[in-house]
């Protein structure tokens, strides 16, 4: 008895040993003219200094912060050690489903995740600096984040990835606080098309951008999710795409993230 429990101890050591760190960080934007927090995992041999790392950022969802994922999901810390990245994990200010909107000048944070962010984090940490070591992924508003800057800004990420995504949000014209950003939707959201994933499809060529989506069965976002799919077979643009069992909730997105991570890994090598 004694022996096995030297041997478990030994093994909790060991695994605490190959946990990344987390530090939060302040993010200037230049873009909105103040700073939001930021959570940057890196791995344990980070410290070395010997090294450059890629980089997955990984964004929250709606009404959520930048503390999210490390909070519900500490497990990313063991994520960014076993795969040899760093986890940088911004703040989409609560609603901003990382757009910058025509409407409030305050809320640029397609500008902010999308160039500003990954500027800071080359300048000021150890990475590759170039789209084949940058993916970004994300939860719920987070996934269309995701896919949104992925597909507008190729030349700062080279993968994407969406759980849950809400990459259509025109079948929802009276949630999530989105008239604030684009104002009323109009006839069939008409006036919120420009601002959805379903309409960034046009700038995508086949082998451009490496994409992983997923979204459970009994998730609300799960319709507009099928339909993405369905026209990037149409348009013959390669993705991973799967439906597991699940719903809305951070049981499916504690799990969903541990594929995606693989995914990078695979597009990183």
């Amino acid at each position: 008895m004694k022996h096995t429990l030297t041997l478990l101890l030994l093994f909790c050591s060991l695994q605490t040993l190959r946990a990344g760190n987390a530090d939060t960080v302040s993010i200037p934007s230049a873009a909105m003219h103040r700073s939001y927090k930021c959570v940057v995992v890196t791995p344990a041999s980070y410290k070395e200094g010997t090294r450059r790392y890629p980089v997955v950022y990984l964004l929250h969802g709606y009404s959520g912060n930048y503390a999210n994922w490390i909070t519900k999901v500490p497990a990313i810390k063991e994520l960014a050690d076993t795969y040899q990245c760093m986890i940088v994990c911004p703040d989409g200010a609560f609603m901003s489903w990382y757009l910058d909107s025509p409407r409030d000048s305050s809320m640029r944070f397609e500008t902010y995740v999308g160039k500003e962010i990954p500027a800071y984090i080359d300048q000021h940490y150890q990475t590759l600096p170039d789209p084949r070591h940058r993916a970004i992924t994300g939860l719920s508003m987070g996934g269309h984040g995701a896919l949104y800057l992925a597909m507008r800004h190729p030349e700062v990420f080279g993968a994407a990835g969406s759980m849950s995504g809400g990459v259509d949000f025109r079948p929802f014209p009276k949630s999530w606080e989105i008239v604030k950003l684009l104002g009323e939707p109009g006839e069939d959201g008409a006036n919120w098309t420009a601002y959805t994933v379903m309409a960034q499809l046009g700038k995508l060529k086949p082998g451009t951008l490496s994409m992983v989506i997923d979204c459970g069965v009994k998730d609300f976002f799960i319709d507009v999710n099928r339909a993405l799919h369905q026209q990037l077979l149409e348009k013959g643009i390669d993705h991973d795409y799967t439906e597991r069992p699940g719903q809305h909730d951070w049981n499916y997105w504690g799990n969903s993230i541990h594929y995606h991570m693989l995914f990078f890994h695979r597009f990183f090598q």
